[in-house]
């Protein structure tokens, strides 16, 4: 059979997608690159807050389009929206043809199978014992790839789902690891990126310790440049992964590290560990130990119980810590969770006008930052050339693939690929992006 895959929402999710990728060419059908003519469309979708559903609703609608005109055979839908949704998601979109949970990617084969027979399947194994090793068809360009270390999550935010749908948290093995990423360096992966819904967390479920420095240690050996972390809680830092951070050169000085807030009591709302002051002294420790760090984190505005006072802290806050990085979101009440029935909801349109208030203040803080490499020189990695904008495009270490901005500059036609780190001397800013010119490689 031809398969299409379409992955939708996060990096870890395109991991599940890959491999079941691989284990469709091992049973052997083929991949195509569009639904178009496809036999069968799998959609590995994302069901984590409203806007993820309804761009995955909207692409099953699509494909159906398709299927009606008789341009695509089947429609399978797997993932978090399978796993949120399964007694409603074949009865409000008859047009799937099957489903599959997190806890049953690698029943994708089975899954083929009984469409081709004319059946529609149901797989929703067990989310806390999944199989996470295995080939994988790694889709983004070969020069940078995901590293999923461990599955699903035991820190129960009060807003968050992901526990329901991926399970209690699990590690993969150091050795499974090693092994996998020593693949992907022979396969051209330069840039690593290490991620889980926590990696500060890893190894604590196997050994009861934080096994994330030996992990970096052991990755730090295999021929990569850039070794890129997502994500890390603030709450799990120890000394010994600080200084593997600063002591390792291939470890990029970035790192992502969702707070979501900054006043105590939304925090111990939210069952969020720590407090402002212990998340302040963080920073300051680690700017200190890491020169030329940037972080990265994670902001929700209009969360239950969030008055003008406690944004007025939290706009605050981001004044003071100076983030190169943040992604900002509205609050997002999701079924199932504590903050859904939590006192003191926010409206939605509130939460909006809050998050773009953040958003502006944010933007000037990163225009900051990006005036202060202005006559300085950075390695960038370069993503190709860009038509439109008649130049090449790469990102810095500061940049991380989808979430950040670009680094634009021109070269000698042909003097540069895809995938190569050049230097680039920053001559510019624009909408959040830098200008450069490439140096002489010689």
């Amino acid at each position: 059979m031809k398969i299409a895959f379409i992955s939708l929402g996060c990096a870890k999710n395109l991991v599940n997608s890959e491999q079941m990728m691989a284990l469709c060419l091992q049973g052997g059908h083929t991949l195509t690159d569009s639904p178009d003519g496809a036999d069968v469309a799998v959609v590995n979708t994302c069901g984590f807050i409203d806007s993820a559903k309804s761009e995955a609703i909207d692409q099953i609608l699509a494909l159906a389009a398709l299927k009606s005109e008789g341009r695509l055979g089947k429609i399978l839908v797997a993932g978090c929206l399978s796993q949120r949704y399964q007694d409603e998601m074949l009865e409000e979109l008859p047009e799937i043809d099957g489903l599959l949970g997190t806890g049953s990617y690698t029943d994708i084969l089975e899954s083929l199978r009984a469409m081709e027979a004319g059946d529609v399947p149901t797989y929703f194994g067990d989310i806390h014992h999944t199989i996470e090793d295995g080939a994988r068809v790694v889709t983004k360009p070969l020069y940078s790839a995901y590293l999923k270390i461990a599955e699903g999550c035991d820190n129960r935010c009060a807003y968050c789902v992901i526990p329901s749908l991926r399970g209690r948290y699990r590690s993969r093995t150091v050795a499974s690891l090693v092994a996998e990423a020593e693949l992907l360096a022979k396969q051209g992966t330069k840039e690593l990126i290490v991620v889980a819904q926590d990696i500060t967390r890893y190894g604590l479920d196997l050994t009861g310790e934080r096994m994330l420095p030996q992990l970096l240690t052991e990755l730090c050996k295999l021929p990569f440049r850039w070794i890129r972390l997502h994500y890390l809680y603030p709450d799990e830092f120890t000394d010994e992964l600080i200084e593997v951070i600063a002591r390792e050169p291939k470890i990029l000085k970035y790192l992502d590290i969702p707070i979501q807030h900054a006043n105590d009591k939304l925090l111990r709302a939210m069952n969020r560990r720590g407090t402002k002051a212990e998340i302040m002294a963080l920073f300051e420790k680690l700017r200190a130990k890491i020169p030329g760090l940037v972080i990265r984190t994670s902001l929700i505005t209009g969360l239950p119980g969030e008055g003008e006072g406690e944004f007025d802290e939290l706009c605050e806050f981001l004044r003071w810590a100076k983030l190169e990085r943040a992604g900002i979101f509205p609050f997002s009440p999701q079924e199932g969770t504590p903050a859904f029935t939590m006192p003191g909801q926010v409206g939605e349109e509130e939460a909006a006008r809050r998050a773009e208030l953040l958003v502006e203040l944010q933007s000037r803080i990163m225009d900051e930052y990006n005036e202060s490499r202005l006559g300085g020189v950075l390695e960038v990695l370069c993503e190709g050339f860009d038509p439109e904008a008649g130049c090449y495009v790469g990102r810095s270490y500061a940049d991380s693939p989808d979430v950040d901005g670009h680094v634009y500059f021109t070269a000698v036609e042909g003097a540069v690929a895809a995938g190569d780190f050049v230097q680039v001397h920053i001559t510019g800013v624009t909408d959040g992006d830098l200008l450069g010119e490439m140096e002489d490689q010689a």
